[in-house]
């Protein structure tokens, strides 16, 4: 069951795909969201990473957290369309597992301190029960940047 799809996620979040590393939030209160990667065999970063022994990188992992934190973040703005969630700290990361092609990533992310515009989360990466990775993510809600196009002279 999803509290939130894809559709949903991508209403929320700036990011598409290959970068996209939310497919479902499957419960969230205001301290804590849960969501969940499918890893599939066709992620672009298996190409290279490594094509004998397909493994997700650890960043990715980590990102896939920070991009779940920021569902919890901007999902009560309301201005939202006009804000950024920034990672501004990794703290502690550790990888524990392999996560290969064919495994479903639960994401768990819990607030430890929030004020206006900073929020500090604990996360733990976890494939059938067992912890592939847990960090401690920082991000910050910044204003979008206008970019004006370059004047043709």
């Amino acid at each position: 069951m999803s509290i939130l799809d894809i559709s949903e996620i991508r209403s929320i979040l700036p990011h598409r795909y290959p970068f996209l590393l939310v497919d479902r939030i499957i419960e969230m209160d205001a301290q804590c969201i849960v969501g969940v990667k499918n890893v599939t065999a066709n992620e672009s970063f298996f190409a290279g990473h490594f094509p004998d022994f397909p493994v997700m990188p650890g960043v990715l992992i980590v990102e896939a957290m920070a991009q779940t934190a920021g569902v919890l973040v901007l999902k009560n703005i309301e201005d939202r369309d006009n804000k950024l969630v920034l990672l501004v700290a990794i703290e502690n990361a550790r990888f524990r597992k392999p996560v290969v092609p064919g495994d479903t990533l639960r994401l768990e992310m819990k607030v430890i301190k929030r004020k206006a515009s900073v929020a500090k989360m604990a996360g733990v990466a976890t494939v059938d029960g067992q912890v592939v990775a847990e960090a401690e993510i920082m991000c910050k809600l910044a204003e979008k940047e206008v970019r004006q196009a370059a004047e043709v002279v």
